[in-house]
Formats: C-alpha cells, structure tokens, sequence
C-alpha cells in the first residue's frame, strides 16, 4: 500500500531541495543522524531521493554520542548497517563538560555547538562537502520567533547555509519546510527503531525558551490553520524598506 505521509514529504522535500539547490551531482552527504524520528526520516528522505533524484550523489551518516546514559549508538549503527548505509561515531562527555563549564542552566548552546564542530570535523575527515542536518519547519519557525523574541534579528535556521570556514561543509535542511506532524505521520508508518535515549536534561529543555515558542506555535495554529506555511513565506518575502534599519548615510 503507498504510504501517502512520506509521499507527500517527499514532495515537498523534494521542491524546497530544487528550490534551494541542496543537492548537487557528485556530492557526499554526511546526515546527522541521533536516533530521534526526524534524524531517521530525513536518511528515508535521502535515500529515496538518491534513487529517484536526477543527480547522483554519496550518503553517509554520523551520529554524536553525548555520554548520557542509555544513549545507545551501537543500536543507530546497527540499523543503518541493515540498511547499507555507512555509519561513523564521535564520541564526547558532554555532561562532565557541562559540568566543568558550569552551564547546567543553559546546556543545549554549548552541546549543539560542540556536537555541530565534532560533525564538522568527521566530514572533513570523510571529504563530505554537504551536512545534512533534520530540522523541521517547526523547529525553523521556533528559532525564528526566538531571535525576534531575544532582540537578535530577523534570522532563522536557512535550508543552505555556506560555511565562512572553507574547511566546513555546507550545511543543508531538506526538511526546512516539512511540518513537524507530518514526520509524526511518517515515523509512524515505517519501520523505524525505538528513540535511542532520552536527553540528560530533558527536563530542563521542556522548561526552555524553545519549548514555550512550541506552544505558542501550537496555540496560533489553532486559529489560523495554515499559520505554519505563512511564517514560511513571509520569512521568503522581507521587505528591507519596512523595517527598522537605519540607514548608512
């Protein structure tokens, strides 16, 4: 039976990969992969695109492992090696880091970027030149309302980002404008391994910043059903002469 979810977020992967020029002939891919549903979907997404996709392009896959208990890399390795995919492991202490830095109020700044330079790393070891990363349109529009909310700047997570280090890869998002339901819908019509871990400080990301913005996106939803797919294009369509920028001269 056709599975109509990952069809259409195929679909709409799919364009934002031409749209955006993600993806060129000859590329190697290395896909953060941490054993969460959307690090699981977006290697469905890249395989099915490596063999329908005009271009011809390498996969690879990479999986932080935090030192948190029951983080289970070696099953994430097993079920890429089932799947013929290549599978790579780096490893850090990121609570006894935390720890020594004294930033258990605030982990997840310091260990998205100690993971993203242990990842940029292994590609560079590996000659990948793309990164693929599993953010969602959800997580895109949590961000974005983010730096607005804190004073940092009309910004987000973009589905190209170019490296300013000409040792890093570029990094890509072809999930970027997939909604966080309907990879729901997806992982739970395949044949995905169980969450591999829970995070160490779990508890304290649902108390966060990006959990209440979650919220709020949920709550907007409720009342404007395409809420979602509007902050997408407006974020497309900024109109520089209707903002607060002072000019240069």
């Amino acid at each position: 039976m056709e599975n109509k979810s990952f069809k259409k977020l195929c679909r709409i992967a799919g364009e934002t990969c031409v749209s955006y020029r993600l993806i060129s002939d000859g590329d190697r891919i290395m896909t953060g992969l941490s054993g969460g549903k959307d690090s699981f979907i977006l290697l469905h997404l890249l395989k099915h695109l490596q063999l329908h996709a005009p271009v011809k392009f390498t996969i690879l896959a990479a999986t932080f492992d935090p030192g948190f208990e029951n983080f289970n890399a070696a099953k994430i390795a097993g079920y890429c090696r089932d799947t013929g995919v290549e599978h790579h492991i780096v490893k850090l202490n990121i609570p006894e880091i935390i720890r020594e830095k004294n930033m258990e109020y605030s982990p997840c700044v310091l260990c998205s970027r100690l993971r993203r330079g242990k990842l940029y790393g292994l590609a560079k070891a590996l000659q990948c030149n793309k990164l693929a990363l599993g953010q969602h349109l959800d997580d895109v529009i949590n961000s974005f309302f983010m730096s607005l909310c804190r004073g940092q700047g009309i910004t987000s997570m973009a589905p190209k980002v170019k490296p300013q280090n000409p040792d890093h890869p570029t990094v890509i998002r072809p999930l970027a404008l997939v909604p966080e339901a309907l990879i729901k819908e997806c992982a739970a019509t395949l044949p995905l391994p169980e969450k591999t871990g829970i995070c160490r400080y779990e508890s304290t990301v649902k108390s966060g910043d990006r959990a209440a913005f979650a919220g709020l996106l949920s709550d907007l939803a409720q009342k404007i059903p395409d809420v979602r797919e509007n902050i997408a294009h407006s974020l497309g369509k900024v109109e520089i002469d209707h903002l607060l920028i002072k000019p240069e001269n």
